[in-house]
């Protein structure tokens, strides 16, 4: 409890290491995490630290980890999920060992996969000569002056030269200018990516002018890239020409747009032999594949159980490092110097540490820890359990708490839940709400696993979530309010002195408090017969505005109180008579005042009683009296009814105004005064130091502090009448949610309800599901997120205002776990 009510009391220890026990002494805190080191080196450029070296291994070992585990990835190999069993840091013996297995490892897969790239490159290659060799069929082609002898003396093959105007085309682009009779007519053959063939075609033509044909022939089936993986789609090509110039042009064409140049004979025999001999080929390579697959695939499962833990060991290896570089380092002492901010309560377990450090590697010279002194600032450290720690969260997305401030989270607990419940008032939508969270409570192990960031945000808040259920359902309770129905549990205290015809023909009918109701209130709640009243909004809405007011007005008074505990916890009393007090009278002499009246009216005005003044009809507005109140007015009553509820009451009400405004000059010209008159004058020459305390004012001119105090005025006086505005979003929010429901019950769920046949059951069924998702996605989930964001901002604004400073530093410390969460919320 004293963890939560402020934070921890911190001190700032000096650790004196011998370099041989170093490494495992910071092991031992790194699994602990309660010691936050500062960096001593901070001037000494990173590649200069001592442990600069060891870094560098580590960051070696982190890139074969992340290779290997790039090879699991690619080959689709699971891992186990060690969340919940971290392996231990190994010693400084055992990184050697690590560091062997690891190259090992490396080796070993990278070589299998160096071995099966090269054999599917080779694979790729022979398909690739396989489709070329069946796709291309030419015959021995010579160049005659007679053009009919040229195209008569080509051997056509099906799918390159099938259609006449082909042949023709080939004869007019087949010679050159000068060509003898009888030259022969070359050609190339390869295979070119889909995606490029356009192209190459294109500038074929334009180097050419023409005189190369080309033919083309998809390969039906997608081949694999051997070193990503992924399919690609080719196309086998011959390129037709005459003379070696352009047999040039067409190679450097070729290589320019990668394309794959192989070995077509002209001959068919010799182009049947290179075929079957390509298919004997591919066939054992297929064979020798799928040996390296398996080998390969063992391999890498004998080493994924292992990668897990090699990746948590060497993150830890290189926190620890990183952590020693912050250590000066002392050469005649033979030791490392290092400062860190540590809890109070745990420096008997750092030096614990340090010992087992020490006694780990067998060190005779034992380690020291000295507490020093100092003027900085520690940083805040709140202790939480998973309880509390959504509500810590919470606190902390404002601001860290300012060191040894009042810690609001504690208060939170039960005033955020209640707040929100006063909104969400309705039992059943509570339930909903309390058995979501209480779902996730009870299987907190298992959804932990889970690490969508959606998902953890909601995970991380269950606590709050089943609070905010369980006092949902205690709101609705007291509202009777269940799915917008009502609960007739004790029996109504309202009694119908009519009889059944006139009930039953007249629809409207008027019940006197005074003759209608019985002298025993509704136990608990709201009677149910106002759920039937025609008035029930009218009454719903005067009942949560006031109750709104009220509760707002508690709450700001409690958050005002909390000052006395921070002035009086870093020795600031005056300011209880400076700032407390005034603040607090204002409040009281106005606000707390108007809730008086509010209870005052409730308990003095009644439907029984003898006295005319007393009667409902006669009860003044308590909204028109305030405000009659604060501008010195009056107002003429209704015959036999009475301006004031009381005795005296224009008396009292003057006193508390001028008390009020009497707060005003107070809280900004007293302080400010005050300082004036208690600050010491320097004497000549002599330098003033600041304080350094908690709101210490010795080093700011009076100018500026008058300035400050006069804004704290404003703003206090303005907030207080804002943020008592703010508190009725409880009663808006609350008639909304309720009337919505409400709505939703009579639109959708009675249309299943109003017939008597088996058609309204079907009709039922069907409706009934569509009720329920529209209850889940807007009154439960965009209703719910709705009164989480204003409570929030009534928790943030109009109560922690008044009294937190939230200007602390989080405390960071050194910690294993800390680190390796961290870690997977990024990933």
């Amino acid at each position: 409890m004293g963890a939560m009510f402020r934070s921890e009391q911190m001190d700032l220890v000096q650790l004196l290491i011998q370099p041989e026990a170093a490494y495992s002494s910071l092991a031992e805190l790194g699994e602990l995490g309660i010691a936050q080191f500062r960096d001593l080196n901070a001037d000494v450029n990173v590649f200069q630290r001592k442990y600069t070296s060891e870094i560098r291994r580590c960051e070696e070992m982190a890139r074969k980890v992340a290779v290997i585990r790039r090879e699991l990835t690619k080959d689709e190999v699971t891992t186990p999920d060690l969340s919940d069993n971290i392996p231990r840091t190994p010693n400084s013996r055992e990184i050697i060992d690590l560091e062997a297995a690891l190259e090992k490892t490396e080796n070993e897969i990278m070589e299998l996969s160096e071995n099966s790239q090269a054999l599917l490159q080779n694979f790729m290659e022979l398909t690739e000569l396989k489709n070329v060799l069946e796709n291309t069929q030419v015959g021995h082609v010579t160049y005659n002056s007679s053009k009919v002898q040229l195209l008569m003396s080509l051997k056509f093959r099906q799918g390159f030269f099938s259609d006449k105007s082909a042949a023709q085309n080939l004869e007019a682009t087949g010679g050159e200018p000068g060509a003898s009779d009888n030259k022969p007519l070359g050609f190339v053959a390869g295979v070119i990516p889909r995606e490029r063939i356009i192209g190459f075609e294109r500038m074929l033509w334009r180097v050419s002018r023409g005189n190369v044909f080309l033919r083309q022939a998809p390969i039906d089936k997608p081949l694999t890239d051997p070193r990503t993986g992924d399919e690609i789609y080719k196309i086998v090509f011959v390129a037709f020409f005459q003379g070696e110039q352009l047999k040039s042009r067409v190679k450097k064409i070729c290589s320019g747009y990668h394309a794959s140049l192989y070995p077509c004979p002209n001959e068919y025999s010799e182009r049947d032999e290179m075929l079957a001999g390509v298919r004997t080929r591919i066939e054992d390579l297929n064979m020798v594949i799928n040996q390296t697959k398996d080998q390969r695939q063992r391999v890498l499962m004998s080493v994924a159980k292992e990668v897990p833990k090699w990746e948590i060991i060497v993150k830890k290896i290189k926190a620890i490092y990183h952590t020693m570089n912050m250590f000066s380092v002392d050469v005649s002492k033979k030791c490392l110097f290092g400062e860190a901010w540590v809890p109070t309560e745990n420096l008997q377990d750092v030096k614990q540490a340090l010992i087992n450090g020490a006694s780990a590697v067998g060190s005779t010279v034992p380690s020291f820890l000295n507490v020093i002194s100092t003027t900085e600032t520690p940083p805040t450290f709140n202790r939480c359990n998973k309880f509390t720690q959504g509500f810590q969260n919470l606190i902390e997305s404002y601001g860290i708490a300012s060191y040894r401030e009042a810690n609001p989270a504690l208060y939170t607990i039960i005033t955020f839940p209640f707040l929100f419940a006063i909104m969400f008032g309705d039992l059943g939508h509570g339930l909903i709400l309390f058995l979501l969270g209480l779902w996730m409570v009870l299987y907190e192990k298992s959804l932990s696993r889970n690490k969508d960031e959606i998902w953890q945000l909601f995970f991380g808040g269950r606590y709050i979530i089943l609070l905010m259920g369980f006092f949902s359902m205690y709101t609705g309770f007291v509202y009777n309010d269940v799915f917008s129905k009502t609960m007739n549990i004790f029996g109504s205290s309202w009694s119908i002195n009519y009889n059944t015809s006139t009930i039953m023909e007249n629809k409207e009918l008027q019940l006197n408090p005074g003759e209608d109701y019985s002298e025993t209130v509704y136990w608990y709640g709201l009677d149910p017969a106002w759920m039937l009243a025609t008035n029930k909004i009218i009454f719903l809405n005067s009942f949560k505005m006031k109750l709104s007011i009220i509760f707002g007005v508690i709450h700001m008074i409690f958050g005002v109180c909390m000052s006395v505990v921070n002035n009086l916890h870093f020795k600031r009393p005056i300011n209880l008579l400076l700032d407390f007090l005034p603040q607090l009278l204002f409040l009281v002499l106005l606000f707390a005042y108007m809730c008086f009246m509010m209870f005052f009216k409730w308990i003095m005005y009644t439907a029984v009683t003898e006295e005319d003044h007393l009667k409902p009809g006669c009860a003044p507005s308590v909204l028109i009296l305030f405000i009659n109140m604060m501008l010195f007015k009056n107002q003429e009553p209704l015959e036999t009814c009475k301006e004031y509820m009381f005795e005296s009451q224009e008396t009292v009400q003057t006193i508390f105004i001028f008390l009020g405004l009497l707060c005003i000059p107070w809280l900004l010209l007293a302080k400010p005064l005050y300082i004036m008159a208690t600050r010491k004058k320097p004497a000549p020459g002599e330098h003033v130091a600041p304080s350094g305390g908690h709101g210490g004012h010795d080093d700011e001119p009076m100018s500026e502090i008058f300035i400050h105090q006069a804004i704290h005025c404003i703003e206090y006086i303005l907030s207080t009448i804002s943020h008592t505005a703010s508190y009725l979003r409880l009663w808006a929010l609350s008639l909304a949610h309720a009337q919505l429901s409400e709505v939703l019950y009579s639109m959708v769920l009675t249309m299943g309800l109003k017939s008597d046949s088996y058609t309204g059951a079907i009709m039922l069924y069907l409706v009934f599901w569509a009720w329920a998702a529209l209850t889940l996605a807007i009154l439960v989930g965009m209703e719910g997120l709705s009164a989480f964001l204003h409570t929030l901002r009534l928790h943030w604004v109009e109560f922690m205002s008044k009294f937190y400073e939230g200007l602390g530093l989080p405390f960071q410390p050194f910690s294993f776990k800390a680190m390796l969460d961290a870690e997977n919320e990024e990933k």
